[in-house]
């Protein structure tokens, strides 16, 4: 090496070992690269490239905003110099480090690589390597939940701001106490216990939480008082929250319910009848669910229960009063004594099937007599009946009501089908709607009568083990359809006007005196059949003549047709046209021809 040396002074004559006046420019531009590149011979060359790359390979390979350990080998007024460990050290400016500076050269240090400029060097960062790492800290933290002593650095609007690992976070008021909190400057200057709820990576926002803490202890809490309750305690508890089905009690720390139904034997239809707000009283405990942290309460358990109390004598048959307290799709539940309540059935109501709901024979307050069906005193239940008061009235109905034999009955219900009518007491039948009327066609029973109408019926059918009536209004009459056959039949004329008109025709109201005892009648009209001779279409209410194109009886329907009256005039009219101008056009000769062939026909019958 001490002849490379010898060749470098000589291409750098200015060079000597007193160089201190010499700039650095001024060496590079003297010094021959070309020539000392090309000078060395090819083994030297060899050489120089394996030294090269045993040297690049001991260097680090360093990226851009990664993190890096370093040792500080200088510090001067303005950087400080710390080594990485690749071919360059970098500088940190001394300002970039707010806190009071105390770093000592062969100290080590984690920097940032913020770039690596063309020359190979590194410019480095520590805030910004320590802001990556309290990042890194504080995402953690999130993911396992973990509890962070932070620092109340100021108060803003809506909550606090507080700083944790030199980041500042946001603690929402309603997440400072479970307690509204209405002076925030009591907590500032503070250190706090908190937790990370959310954190927004695109704008670096961190909301904290010091209330889910709190909640966690008092749950803890919770969890440890109620492993301590069994069924059957009796506790004292203040009255916390009434609401609709109940009331919430505080326990001393524990929340339990007490249902509306476990308030009072008898029945009730708001807890405030029962229990006030901040009322103490001693409760037993009805049923403890560790696993959900459930209490549930009774009151009316500490109080004998009314069954001990109900006649003795009582028995399956017996007659009683009581009055309806509850109502359900079911039936109907009746008190007996206070605390004491029997079901009716909606089956054990009436004999009549026609019941839909309770409420169609019983509301709540009524008072009623009925029989018990069943009793069983240890379970405390009672089943009652009310239609076993009668006698079954269908146990004679095919003397009562043959087939065919007339009676009179009162509209009670519509439904869509048809109507339902009283007979009797405990009897009804069911009208459907084609039985109501031969002519009119009914969409609604409610357009033929009204609830409480008085109908005469016939009866089409009885089966007394399903106990159904069929019935039938129209049959009270004769069939009229048996007459319309000879009056409406196909290309007949008569008057009639719209009733309605929609999309696909129109409703036509035939007119006719040709009967005795005549009904008006409603025909269909086809929309391409209403049209007029000017071209003008029908409209409704409007008289006029429709001719029948289509009759059946078995339907009852008929089709009616007004361009029909006129059109079929106009068609026989041209065919009669038609035959006058053939026969102006036929030749003498042909005149002729046919009188000699008249001639020969007459002599040859001669």
């Amino acid at each position: 090496m001490s002849n490379q040396t010898e060749e470098i002074k000589k291409d750098i004559p200015h060079l000597s070992e007193n160089n201190e006046n010499i700039g650095l420019k001024d060496q590079r531009k003297s010094f021959n690269w070309t020539k000392y590149e090309t000078h060395l011979n090819s083994e030297q060359q060899k050489e120089r490239k394996k030294f090269e790359k045993i040297y690049a390979e001991t260097l680090p390979k360093i990226q851009e905003l990664e993190i890096y350990q370093g040792i500080i080998t200088h510090i001067t007024e303005k950087n400080l110099i710390v080594d990485i460990g690749f071919k360059a050290e970098g500088a940190i400016p001394i300002s970039e480090f707010r806190e009071d500076f105390n770093f000592k050269i062969g100290e080590k240090m984690e920097v940032m690589v913020v770039k690596m400029d063309y020359k190979g060097q590194c410019i480095l960062s520590y805030q910004k390597a320590k802001t990556m790492r309290n990042w890194e800290r504080i995402n953690e933290a999130h993911e396992k939940g973990e509890v962070i002593l932070g620092y109340v650095a100021a108060r803003t609007k809506g909550g606090l701001i507080i700083e944790i690992f030199d980041i500042e976070c946001f603690l929402p008021g309603s997440h400072i106490n479970v307690k509204p909190v209405r002076d925030y400057d009591t907590y500032v200057g503070k250190t706090m216990e908190v937790k990370v709820v959310k954190i927004n990576q695109k704008t670096k926002n961190v909301v904290v939480s010091h209330k889910i803490l709190i909640e966690r202890d008092i749950e803890e809490q919770r969890k440890e008082m109620i492993s301590k309750l069994d069924k059957g305690q009796v506790l004292e508890g203040k009255i916390k929250n009434i609401l609709p089905y109940g009331a919430f009690v505080d326990l001393g720390g524990v929340d339990a319910l007490l249902h509306i139904t476990d308030m009072s034997w008898p029945h009730i239809n708001h807890p405030t009848e029962v229990v006030q707000l901040e009322q103490e009283l001693k409760f037993v405990v009805l049923g403890v669910d560790k696993d959900k942290n459930r209490v549930q309460l009774g009151l009316k358990q500490l109080q004998p229960h009314p069954w001990n109390s109900l006649d003795k004598n009582l028995k399956v048959g017996n007659k009683l009063k009581g009055k309806v307290s509850v109502l359900a799709d079911y039936g109907a539940f009746v008190e007996i004594i206070p605390g004491v309540e029997a079901l009716l059935h909606i089956s054990e109501m009436s004999w009549s099937y026609d019941l839909s709901s309770t409420q169609d024979f019983v509301q709540i307050g009524d008072e009623i007599e009925a029989v018990i069906l069943t009793i069983d005193r240890q379970e405390r239940k009672m089943s009652l009946s009310v239609k076993q008061l009668t006698q079954d009235p269908w146990i004679d109905i095919q003397n009562k009501y043959p087939i065919g034999s007339k009676h009179v009955g009162i509209v009670r219900k519509f439904a869509s089908f048809g109507i339902s009518l009283e007979l009797e007491k405990g009897i009804s039948g069911i009208i459907y709607a084609n039985d109501l009327s031969w002519g009119k066609k009914i969409k609604h029973p409610s357009e033929f009568c009204n609830i409480n109408d008085k109908l005469e019926v016939i009866i089409l059918a009885l089966d007394p083990q399903a106990r159904r009536l069929n019935l039938g209004h129209k049959q009270i009459t004769e069939n009229p359809w048996e007459k319309y056959e000879k009056v409406y039949y196909v290309g007949s004329i008569h008057n009639g006007f719209i009733v309605n008109l929609f999309d696909k025709g129109a409703t036509v109201k035939l007119l006719n005196d040709q009967i005795v005892d005549f009904q008006e009648i409603e025909a269909f009209a086809p929309l391409r059949f209403l049209e007029k001779k000017d071209g003008s279409t029908l409209k409704k209410e409007e008289k006029s003549n429709f001719k029948v194109i289509e009759f059946n009886k078995e339907t009852k329907k008929i089709v009616v047709s007004h361009t029909s009256t006129y059109r079929e005039k106009d068609q026989k009219k041209e065919k009669i046209r038609v035959r006058n101008r053939k026969f102006e056009r036929s030749t003498l000769g042909d005149i002729a021809g046919l009188a000699k062939l008249k001639e020969q026909i007459e002599k040859e019958k001669k």
